[in-house]
C-alpha cells in the first residue's frame, strides 16, 4: 500500500548551525501510517513545485518567532530571534500549498505563520502561555466553538493542552475562522473554509498525542485528509 507522503518543514539551531527535528512531530505522522519527509530550506526555482508534486500534505513546525516584517510591523524588544531562510521557505511553500489546496496543518509557529501570510497579526510577547517541562500535561483548557470542524471531529465542548509559545494571533486573517479560544480569549485553533483542509493549532501535538487520545485525533485526520 501506498504510504502518504506528508512534508514537514524544518527546524534550526543557530548556535550549532544544524537543520534538526522533534522526533514527535515524524513519530506522530508514523504512528498514523503517514511517511514524514523533513524538507531541505532550498526554495530555489523549480524545488517548492516538486515538492508540492512528491507531498500529499504538508505540516508547518513550530521553532524561531515569525518576523514581523510579515505582518507589517517592526519588532519589540520583547520579539525573539526569527530564521529568515525559515519565513522564506515556509511562506513560500504555504501560499503553493494553499493555492494547489494541499492539506495543511500548522503547529504552533506553524498557526502563526499560515495566519500572518493570509493577512493577519500577532501578538509579539505573551509570556503567561509559556509552561515549564514537561510538556505533555495540560496548562490550560481551551474551548471549542460550536460549529468548528474541531468540535465535530472531538464531539467535546472544551480540550485540556499543554502551552509553550510566546506569540499569538492577534488578527485573525479574513479567510480563516477560530475553531478554539483560550479562557483569556486567545485563538487557539483555525481552520479555512474554503480548502480541504486547512487547520492549525497553538499547541503542541506532537508532545502529548502519546497519552491523548484527542490529539490523535487531530493527527489521524489531518493524515486521513491528504
Amino acid at each position: 500500500m501506498k504510504k502518504t507522503v506528508i512534508g514537514v518543514t524544518p527546524l534550526f539551531d543557530t548556535e550549532k548551525d544544524s537543520v534538526w527535528m522533534l522526533p514527535g512531530y515524524m513519530e506522530a505522522l508514523t504512528a498514523c501510517g503517514a511517511l514524514p519527509v523533513i524538507l531541505p530550506f532550498d526554495s530555489g526555482a523549480g524545488t517548492l513545485e516538486r515538492t508540492l508534486g512528491i507531498c500529499d500534505g504538508f505540516l508547518f513546525t513550530g521553532g524561531q518567532d515569525v518576523s514581523p516584517s510579515l505582518y507589517g510591523e517592526e519588532p519589540i524588544p520583547a520579539c525573539g530571534e526569527a530564521y529568515p531562510p525559515k519565513d522564506k521557505l515556509e511562506a513560500e511553500l504555504f501560499r503553493l500549498a494553499y493555492g494547489a489546496d494541499k492539506p495543511i496543518f500548522g503547529i504552533c509557529r506553524g498557526i502563526q505563520l499560515i495566519n500572518a501570510v493570509l493577512g493577519g497579526s500577532l501578538w509579539q510577547d505573551i509570556p503567561h502561555h509559556k509552561m515549564t517541562p514537561p510538556y505533555d500535561r495540560v496548562w490550560h483548557r481551551v474551548n471549542l466553538n460550536v460549529g468548528g470542524p474541531l468540535r465535530e471531529l472531538l464531539g467535546v465542548p472544551a480540550l485540556g493542552v499543554n502551552s509553550y509559545h510566546h506569540q499569538g494571533i492577534k488578527t485573525l486573517a479574513p479567510s480563516l475562522l477560530a475553531m478554539a479560544e483560550a479562557p483569556d480569549g486567545l485563538v487557539e485553533a483555525v481552520y479555512a473554509p474554503e480548502k480541504r483542509f486547512v487547520w492549525a493549532v497553538q499547541w503542541h501535538p506532537e508532545f502529548s498525542w502519546r497519552t491523548d487520545g484527542a490529539e490523535m485525533k487531530i493527527i489521524r485526520r489531518f493524515v486521513e485528509m491528504c
